[in-house]
C-alpha cells in the first residue's frame, strides 16, 4: 500500500513544484518592480512622479499582493492534500482490516484469499489467472469456493458485502 502512497506523494511534488516556482518568480518580479517603483518615486518626489513611475509602483504592489495570495492558496491546498492523504491512509488501513477479518471469518486459504482480493479489485477470471500464472479453470474453482464460503453468488455480491460494511446505515435515505 505504501507503493500507491509513494506514487501519490511523488505526483503531488511534481505538480506542486511548478506552482512553487511560479510563486517564487512572482516574488522576484514583485520585489524588482516595487523597489524600482519606490526608488523612482523617491527620485521624482520634488518634481512629481510620472505616469510610468506610478504604474511601476502599482504593478509592484499588485505583484506583492498576488504573491501573498498565491502563497496562502498554495499552503491551504498542500494542507488539504496532506489531510486527504492521511484520511485515505486511514481508510485503506480500515479496509485492509475488514478484508483480513472477513477472509479469516470465512476461513479462506492463502490462494483463495489472493483470488478474492483480485476479484474485489474488479479483475476478471482471465486477468486473475494471468497475474497468478494459473489456469482459468483453477481460478474459477477458487472463486466458487470463495463465493460459497462468503455466502454470495457473484463477484458483484462479494464486493457488495464490503461496500455494505463501509456505508453508514444512518446516512441512507429513507
Amino acid at each position: 500500500m505504501s507503493n500507491g502512497s509513494d506514487r501519490v506523494s511523488g505526483r503531488l511534488e511534481r505538480v506542486a513544484m511548478p506552482t512553487v516556482a511560479a510563486v517564487l518568480l512572482q516574488a522576484i518580479a514583485a520585489a524588482y518592480f516595487l523597489i524600482d517603483g519606490v526608488d523612482d518615486l523617491v527620485a521624482q518626489w520634488r518634481t512629481g512622479p510620472g505616469g510610468e513611475t506610478i504604474m511601476e509602483t502599482i504593478v509592484g504592489i499588485a505583484l506583492v499582493a498576488g504573491v501573498a495570495i498565491g502563497a496562502a492558496h498554495l499552503r491551504v491546498l498542500l494542507r488539504e492534500t496532506r489531510r486527504q492523504r492521511s484520511a485515505l491512509a486511514g481508510a485503506r488501513g480500515a479496509m485492509a482490516q475488514l478484508i483480513a477479518s472477513r477472509f479469516a471469518e470465512w476461513n479462506l486459504s492463502a490462494s483463495e484469499g489472493e483470488v478474492a482480493l483480485f476479484a474485489l479489485k474488479g479483475s476478471t477470471i482471465g486477468e486473475i489467472a494471468a497475474m497468478r500464472g494459473a489456469a482459468e479453470g483453477t481460478v474459477r474453482s477458487q472463486l466458487s469456493q470463495v463465493y460459497a464460503k462468503a455466502g454470495v453468488k457473484s463477484q458483484a455480491m462479494l464486493v457488495a458485502l464490503f461496500i455494505d460494511d463501509l456505508i453508514d446505515p444512518l446516512l441512507m435515505p429513507e
